[in-house]
């Protein structure tokens, strides 16, 4: 029942869904102007998705994390609301009692599980999307963290994912042009590649060596995984929710940059994209490192064509003009065959995307994701990314690129944004400098759209 019961909430969401769009043609008949009508309908959905999401389990936590960076589409007196919402989806996974844990630990390690173990404690010490860890002593003395799965969860999560395929026209909602079906697909197997702990301990594995001895990260090794738990090192730090509670300025900055340098380090030195950059994920640890766990979300990467990528879209970007970006639009697969776009349009969104990189320093601030995010999302039919679609390859790296800064931004990060992107990337090295020698240095976006049109730059614009 309690399973009927869920599915039914999230098959009200497209139908309600609907019911706000047929009303806001009947509205329109009443002199409410389309932008106002479009604005209701996005909030009311997003507010009917966030409660709903609330009332379930399974998946609908990492669901909730994944659509947190919508929140910043709406203006700050409304977006309040959706952050607590949010809040209140990653606290309100369930408890394991400690004889349900005790049953889950000897299903996955066996009924003599506790020798294993000097000292166990059954009371949950932090909760994950679907387990929750505790903490141990292990049997050669070390501290340890204990990463057990809810019972039931892996077929929670799965009868959600059969939802999510059902319910995926509610992207619309912010992406319209997107191929809704492979991109949901795409999100479907990010999910459920997390059901695997094995293949999770293999990636934290890899991670632990890339970055053993490493002077800003630490990954705990594992010690040990059977069946739905892992054993891994326990990470005494400071939790970086609470760093952008109440840290200085200056720690906010540096944790913001150290997040940023993991996620764009990851698959240079590991060969895997860290998929899940969610604030929860962090500890600063005593002697300043980042600590990092939870490895359920990365696949391999590269993916064939990508660097081909990064090079060809920021030489277009920064260097090139509209006809170079309709060009690298169609080569990697961002515009369908034969469909038409504004390459100028998406020339002035790329423009206010990369600005970070446009300068040697850059202050990530929410108000500027909040515009980025509203320029990309917004529901007017003139909005280019109606005309644009999303490759599946380009989702799992979207999802880690955008967390990330999403956390940066909430940190209010000031520093070297540019230097932690191109220290990993030769291709975009290379592109901002050849945009560095054309335009002497300016930092103004006014200079950077005058040199894309050709015309010349006028010296007194060129510092801000």
């Amino acid at each position: 029942m309690r399973g009927m019961a869920r599915n039914a909430k999230l098959a009200a969401l497209p139908v309600a869904y609907a019911g706000r769009q047929a009303a806001g043609v009947g509205k329109r008949t009443l002199g409410r102007s389309p932008a106002e009508i479009n604005n209701d309908i996005q909030t009311r959905t997003a507010q009917h998705l966030f409660e709903v999401l609330g009332e379930l389990k399974g998946c609908a936590t990492k669901l909730g994390q994944l659509l947190s960076i919508f929140e910043l589409a709406l203006p700050p007196e409304l977006a309040d609301p959706y952050r607590t919402a949010l809040a209140q989806l990653q606290d309100s996974v369930p408890v394991m009692l400690p004889e349900t844990v005790r049953t889950a630990m000897a299903d996955s390690m066996g009924e003599s599980w506790q020798w294993h173990f000097e000292e166990f404690d059954d009371r949950r010490a932090a909760a994950a999307s679907i387990g929750q860890v505790h903490r141990g002593v292990w049997r050669d003395g070390r501290p340890v963290a204990v990463k057990v799965m809810y019972p039931g969860a892996r077929e929670a999560v799965l009868a959600d994912l059969e939802q999510l395929r059902r319910i995926s026209i509610l992207a619309t909602v912010f992406v319209p042009g997107a191929d809704v079906k492979a991109v949901t697909e795409a999100i479907c197997t990010c999910v459920r590649d997390e059901l695997d702990y094995e293949a999770e301990a293999l990636y934290q594995r890899r991670f632990a060596e890339a970055y053993a001895d490493d002077p800003d990260f630490v990954v705990p090794r594992v010690l040990s995984q059977r069946g739905d738990t892992i054993v891994s090192e326990w990470l005494n730090g400071t939790p970086v929710s609470r760093i952008m509670e109440s840290g200085a300025p200056e720690e906010r900055s540096r944790v913001g940059l150290l997040i940023l340098r993991f996620v764009l380090s990851a698959w240079t030195r590991s060969g895997l994209l860290y998929c899940d950059p969610h604030p929860g994920n962090f500890r600063v640890m005593p002697d300043g490192r980042l600590g990092v766990v939870d490895f359920g979300a990365c696949l391999a990467w590269p993916v064939a064509g990508f660097d081909e990528w990064v090079g060809d879209m920021m030489d277009a970007t920064f260097n090139g003009d509209a006809a170079q970006i309709d060009t690298a639009m169609r080569a990697h697969g961002f515009v369908a065959p034969g469909r038409p776009f504004d390459a100028e349009a998406v020339a002035e969104a790329l423009t206010m995307v990369t600005e970070p990189l446009a300068q040697p320093t850059f202050r990530l601030t929410e108000d500027w994701m909040r515009r980025v995010v509203c320029h990309n999302v917004d529901l007017r039919l003139s909005n280019v990314n109606r005309q644009l679609t999303i490759p599946p390859w380009f989702t799992p790296f979207g999802r880690a690129l955008l967390t990330a800064l999403g956390v940066a931004c909430r940190l209010g990060t000031d520093g070297a944004i540019r230097a932690e992107f191109t220290r990993y990337s030769p291709e975009l090295a290379a592109v901002l400098e050849r945009f560095d020698a054309r335009r002497d240095q300016p930092t103004d976006l006014a200079v950077v759209r005058q040199l894309r049109t050709g015309r010349p730059v006028r010296r007194n614009s060129a510092v801000r």
